[in-house]
């Protein structure tokens, strides 16, 4: 039999399954391909928040990586929680090695508002990392984080993807799910302006979508999709797995990484 569409993600791990690693290999195989990973850090991680992390050695990613490269290959990687300047700086080291499509969701912080970035490694992010992008999806906290600029309302996405696209990435997304009325967000390179509208579910159980938009665009990109298809295609995915987001636990649950796609 021949082999799925290989994609690699290099994230940090969440021990209640809802987002990271977890959500990363989750949402891969529901789009067919083969999820591989790199582990940046330990989370202990439940429905009400992040209760404590641990970063793994740098010298650990590194191995990790090449392992999975240099032997199996991938045809997209997709970047998450990294944690702190080192790790950062490692693997933006070892990303310009390679030449399949990076997807990198700047990771800042968890869905309950727990820190999963040191503010010190900001700057290596701006330098270091989106350089390195093939398409950045950050949320509009994690746009302020980058950037400075303030997203309020759908006419302010365009200032923030400019601002993004200063820092390097080929591609922007910028994701505007916490504005109020549909869920908008806007892809653009500087030249093509993609406008990506859905219908809001009135679900609070949205765990994990950050991770699973990532993945899921790293997922089509692996299948050879052009990147606008693919950030659409994921689009559709993760409004269907936020529909279909479930209760866990006494807090927030995750989305249904089962959903069809």
């Amino acid at each position: 039999m021949q082999a799925p569409p290989r994609v690699l993600t290099v994230a940090g791990s969440d021990s209640g399954g809802g987002a990271g690693i977890q959500a990363d290999l989750k949402t891969m195989l529901a789009l067919g391909t083969h999820g591989m990973s790199v582990i940046t850090a330990v989370t202990a991680q439940n429905s009400l928040g992040v209760q404590g992390f641990w970063e793994l050695p740098a010298e650990a990613v590194r191995a990790q990586f090449r392992s999975v490269m240099d032997d199996i290959g991938a045809g997209a990687v997709k970047t998450g929680m990294l944690a702190g300047v080192e790790l950062v700086e490692a693997v933006a080291e070892l990303l310009r090695t390679v030449e399949a499509p990076v997807v990198i969701d700047p990771v800042g912080v968890s869905k309950h508002g727990d820190a999963l970035l040191a503010p010190e490694a900001l700057d290596a992010v701006r330098t270091l990392l989106l350089p390195t992008a093939t398409v950045v999806t950050p949320n509009l906290a994690e746009v302020a984080q980058l950037t400075g600029v303030q997203v309020a309302e759908e006419a302010d996405l365009p200032r923030a993807a400019e601002a993004l696209l200063a820092l390097g990435p080929r591609w922007a997304l910028v994701k505007g799910g916490h504005l109020p009325g549909e869920a908008v967000d806007l892809l653009t390179d500087g030249t093509e302006r993609h406008w990506l509208r859905a219908p809001r579910h009135d679900n609070r159980h949205t765990h994990g979508t950050g991770c699973t938009l990532a993945s899921a665009i790293a997922a089509r990109l692996a299948h050879g999709d052009a990147l606008p298809v693919a950030v659409a295609a994921a689009k559709d995915y993760v409004t269907g797995a936020i529909a279909g987001g479930f209760a866990l636990g006494a807090g927030i649950g995750p989305v249904d990484h089962g959903y069809p796609g």
